[in-house]
This record gives structure tokens, C-alpha cells and sequence, in this order.
């Protein structure tokens, strides 16, 4: 069922959600915390995702709706019950007697969609509004959960909104009959004995799937970011530490803590098995705001990190040798704009195919100068372009962005793979 050993193996299965009555239900109050740069207009943006979802099934993918697993979990009483327990065990006991007697399919859509107050009347407060919010960051698959090899590690999210996409995530492993046997490579939520006591949330342990890139068998590449933190970094280290089916190197990337770098896949995304998208000013060597970068070798018994001079100079070393292409190309101004619109977060479907938001024209024509042929999505779409899948030539499909941009994740943010095919 899973085995993710790289980013740009051909993809066989992926996980995604499309947006549904949670993004509806966004009022703006929760669009800091959430980091959105906007509320959405649900219908166009899932009229975008669904020519997404589309592409990637004329490209030979198999998508898995994460609502549909979560449906599927909840007719296993124990996941049920979990789940209360977790995520519903501070909420009023008349709502509990309510959620406790909807069938398998509305409880999903209460824990996602969120349940309103009624009556609302003329509340301001998001809590004021909702008895269970809504989660409109579901739809970013990649965050709750790394599928890493055959085994999973689940995240624990840096803000309290966020933190029942990871709950949801580990009941859809822990009990969907298809996902229940996944070894469980780390959980941040279960103590570890050589931690000592937390003084203040602040130290919680953080990860966040954004920030881990699995490059190879033996390289995995993980963000010290706004999102996830030294914490949560540590302690994935040392869940990883000596196994013999896990990466031998762990690249710690200390990505600036700007609003626009929220994640390491915003800055640095595989395209084929030697290049990659960047963010120039960050992982270049030389760069204006280059990244700090430390390497923990998973098998040295102390995980003392070493000081790397530069990203991409530090998974050449361990074999990950990868051409930058810059985000944006050569111009500055560009390179920021179009980070800002995921312009280096791209999905690998094979080796040398991708796709990418269309707004960011900017990379789409460095893209072209590096041989890679440009398919808007409506000409595969409409068998007006094929696409092969084989390798034999590097392509680039463009995908509608207008509404899913505002939400700031692209189509590696959209999307968690399940199973790759080793690269050849």
C-alpha cells in the first residue's frame, strides 16, 4: 500500500482532499493563524482542484479522497471512539450526544466541515460561530502525515487550529482497514523518556509535513521552520535513529522565518532526478537570506549536527545532486512574487514531469529554457496534448490557480504520496 523512497518516482497513489464546506465556512478572523491570504470562493476553488485531480488521473494516478478514508475509518468503532476521546472530549455533552449518533458519513463532515451554532445570530467570534470549527486546511494533505519508505510519521501541527487534521491523519492510519497495518516510524505525541519536562506549549515538539522533502533511500531533508520546530526536528532524529530501513542522513534546513517561506517545499522542490526548483536568495550558496543548513548522520549514536556550507552542496555529498532552477528565473522581483505563489512547489508525477500553478509565468519560461515542454492542463484535458509518462521527455503541466493560491500551498502542499516507483 505505501512505499515513498524519493519525490520524483513515477506516482502511483496519492492522497489529497478536495476543498468542501470548511473553506465555505472560513469567516476571516481565521486567516492568520490558518495562513491564509484570503477567504476562498469555495465553487471556483473546486472547480480548480477538480481539473487538478483530473490531470493527475489522465497521468495515471490513483487519488485517494481523504474524506472518503475518513468515512471509512469511522464505521470501526474503535476509531470512533478514539476519536472522541482526542479531538471531542472537551466539547458540551449535548453536542457529544449528537455527534455520537450520526451515521459514519455526517460525523466526517461535522469533524471537517465543521458544525455551526444555532442559532448563530450576530456572533463575531469564531467560536462564537461554530460548536466544532471547521478545518479549511485539510485540503493541504501533505502536512498532517510523511509517508517515509513503507512506514508513516505522523505530525503535530504548530498551531491549536491545525491540530485535528493531525488527530484525523492518525485515525486514518491507525484504523482504515486499508492503512492499519502502516508501521508508525514516529509520533510527537507520545512522550519520549529522554525529553525533559516542557515548561510552556511554546516547546512542544512541532512537525509539519511541508518541511520534510524525502529525497532518497538514505537522505531526508527537514526544515527548522516557523512551523516546525528544534523540538519536533530532535525527536523525529532520534525515532529514526540506527534503522535499518530508514535514511542514513538527515539535512536540517533552517529556513528564515518570514511569513512568505512557511514551509521548506515552498523554497525547494525535486523536478527530475537531478534538478530541482528554488528559491534563489534562500538556497543558493551566496544568496541574500541563504539558509543555515546541518547534517545528522542517523547512525552516529550522539546525532551531533555538522555545519554544511550550503543545501545543495550538502545532498551532493550524499548523493542527491541536484541542478537549481530558479523560481521566478534570473529576476529578483519575480523570484519573490512567484515564491509567494508557490512557484517552487511543484509536484513530481515522474522524473521530468510536474505540475505547477499557472500564474507563475515567471518559472514556467526558465522551465521552457531547461527543455521542459509547458501543457496548459485544459489542452490534456481536452486530448488537444498527451502527455507521456515514461521519461522520455521533461513536461511541465499548468494547472488553473487563481482561487487555490490564495490559500498558499501548491500542488506538492495539495497532495501526499502514498506510492512512487523507485526513480530509475
Amino acid at each position: 500500500m505505501l512505499s515513498v523512497t524519493s519525490e520524483v518516482g513515477k506516482l502511483r497513489r496519492v492522497l489529497l482532499h478536495e476543498p468542501g464546506p470548511e473553506v465555505d465556512r472560513m469567516v476571516p478572523a481565521m486567516m492568520e493563524e490558518l495562513l491564509f491570504d484570503d477567504i476562498l470562493f469555495g465553487d471556483a476553488a473546486r472547480e480548480e482542484h477538480g481539473r487538478f485531480r483530473r490531470v493527475l488521473q489522465l497521468l495515471g494516478v490513483e487519488l485517494l479522497e481523504a474524506q472518503t478514508l475518513l468515512v471509512e475509518a469511522l464505521q470501526v468503532e474503535a476509531a470512533r471512539s478514539w476519536l472522541f476521546e482526542v479531538l471531542l472530549a472537551d466539547h458540551p455533552h449535548a453536542l457529544l450526544e449528537r455527534l455520537r449518533a450520526q451515521a459514519p458519513e455526517e460525523l466526517a463532515q461535522s469533524l471537517v466541515g465543521g458544525t455551526r451554532r444555532d442559532p448563530a445570530g450576530s456572533a463575531g467570534e469564531v467560536e462564537d460561530l461554530f460548536e466544532v470549527p471547521p478545518l479549511p486546511n485539510w485540503c493541504f494533505q501533505r502536512d498532517p502525515q510523511v509517508v517515509l519508505g513503507d512506514g508513516v510519521a505522523f505530525c503535530a501541527m504548530a498551531t491549536s487550529s491545525r491540530h485535528p487534521e493531525a488527530l484525523l491523519s492518525r485515525a486514518l492510519f491507525r484504523y482504515h482497514p486499508a492503512l492499519a497495518g502502516t508501521p508508525v516510524l514516529y509520533d510527537p505525541l507520545v512522550g519520549d523518556p529522554r525529553d525533559r519536562p516542557l515548561a510552556s506549549e511554546a516547546q512542544r515538539p512541532c512537525l509539519e509535513g511541508g518541511d520534510v522533502l524525502v529525497l532518497s533511500r538514505e537522505v531526508l531533508a527537514v526544515g527548522r521552520s516557523a512551523r516546525t520546530n528544534r523540538g519536533g526536528v530532535l525527536r523525529l532524529a532520534r525515532a529514526l535513529t540506527r534503522r535499518d530501513d530508514g535514511p542514513r542522513f538527515l539535512i536540517v534546513v533552517r529556513v528564515p522565518e518570514r511569513r512568505a517561506f512557511m514551509h521548506l517545499d515552498t523554497l525547494i522542490t525535486p523536478v527530475d532526478r537531478d534538478a530541482c526548483l528554488v528559491h534563489a536568495p534562500v538556497v543558493l550558496p551566496g544568496g541574500a537570506q541563504q539558509a543555515r543548513v546541518l547534517e545528522i548522520d542517523l547512525h552516529d549514536r550522539d546525532l551531533t549536527p555538522v555545519a554544511c556550507d550550503d543545501l545543495l552542496g550538502a545532498l551532493a555529498r550524499r548523493g542527491v545532486d541536484l541542478e537549481p532552477i530558479p523560481c521566478g528565473g534570473p529576476d529578483p522581483v519575480a523570484q519573490q512574487r512567484e515564491q509567494w505563489t508557490d512557484g517552487a512547489n511543484a509536484l513530481a508525477v515522474a522524473p521530468g514531469l510536474i505540475t505547477l500553478y499557472d500564474r507563475n509565468t515567471g518559472t514556467i519560461e526558465e522551465l521552457d529554457r531547461r527543455g521542459f515542454r509547458i501543457v496548459d492542463a485544459e489542452d490534456l484535458l481536452l486530448g488537444r496534448a498527451e502527455v507521456p509518462t515514461d521519461g522520455s521527455r521533461r513536461v511541465c503541466v499548468v494547472i488553473p490557480s487563481h482561487e487555490l493560491s490564495r490559500a498558499r500551498g501548491g500542488p506538492h502542499c495539495l497532495t501526499h504520496p502514498l506510492l512512487r516507483d523507485e526513480p530509475a
